[in-house]
């Protein structure tokens, strides 16, 4: 059941996207086709990618009277949740879209990484033409040099440098803005954890990202960048669209 449910919903099509593109490209650039997949798969999430984008950027309008909503009933959950949940009906948001959106991309990952380096039983440059669709052609060349120059499943600093870096522009765009901690106000210990976590999204998921996709392979490091670049790209689009501050007092 969940081998099937994986090979339907998430291996098969990347590896028949990554053929695709392979065949399409001039040369068989696989290194080219993983960046046309990335896309695809962009663009595929889109209204998923764009909600999230819009709930962070809402999120981020109604910080403050999120704030001001615990102050004032932190001593009554009950109340101080019915009202979170009536600011976020007002603001239109989803704090969990966000969630969703990370949880769908783990299993893209994966499924990139097994399409170049297993194809299940059978790894790049040979084709398992037993899992492609019918409409899908079997490539003539694939060549794993990117761009004439990398080779696609080994390391490379400079491209998981990108995926760092780009990491940490989107972090930095979307987590709201850091305030630092009020020596002469007592401990709070949700304040002191989100600020921590503020704080590690924003310095130590970039440094994740970038030893994960240096120890892995270039292909996934690729990934990365051309992911977080085209999130970058939304999430400057949606800036540019605009959201209305909620009204609710």
């Amino acid at each position: 059941m969940f081998n099937s449910l994986w090979h339907t919903i998430f291996f098969d099509p990347i590896y028949n996207s990554l053929i695709f593109f392979i065949d399409a490209l001039p040369g068989g650039d696989v290194g080219l086709a993983i960046v046309c997949t990335v896309v695809l798969v962009k663009l595929v999430l889109l209204p998923l990618s764009f909600k999230a984008a819009r709930t962070q950027l809402a999120m981020r309008m109604i910080e403050p009277k999120l704030k001001e909503i615990r102050e004032k009933y932190k001593d009554k959950r009950e109340e101080m949740a019915q009202h979170m949940l009536a600011l976020y009906k007002d603001a239109g948001v989803n704090p969990f879209s966000s969630i969703l959106l990370l949880f769908i991309q783990i299993p893209v990952v994966i499924a990139l990484y097994l399409a170049v380096y297993r194809g299940g039983g059978v790894p790049l440059p040979d084709v398992n033409v037993a899992l492609l669709y019918s409409f899908i052609p079997s490539p003539e060349t694939i060549n794993l040099l990117f761009l004439g120059l990398l080779d696609i499943t080994t390391r490379s600093i400079p491209l998981a440098l990108l995926a760092g870096v780009t990491q940490y522009i989107h972090t930095n765009l979307t987590l709201p803005k850091h305030t630092p901690r009020d020596p002469n106000a007592g401990q709070n210990f949700k304040e002191d954890l989100a600020r921590s976590m503020n704080l590690q999204m924003r310095y130590v998921m970039p440094v994740i990202v970038f030893m994960v996709a240096y120890s892995i392979s270039a292909a996934i490091a690729l990934y990365f960048a051309v992911s977080n670049l085209v999130a970058i790209g939304q999430e400057y689009l949606v800036r540019h669209k605009g959201l209305k501050t909620p009204t609710r007092n």
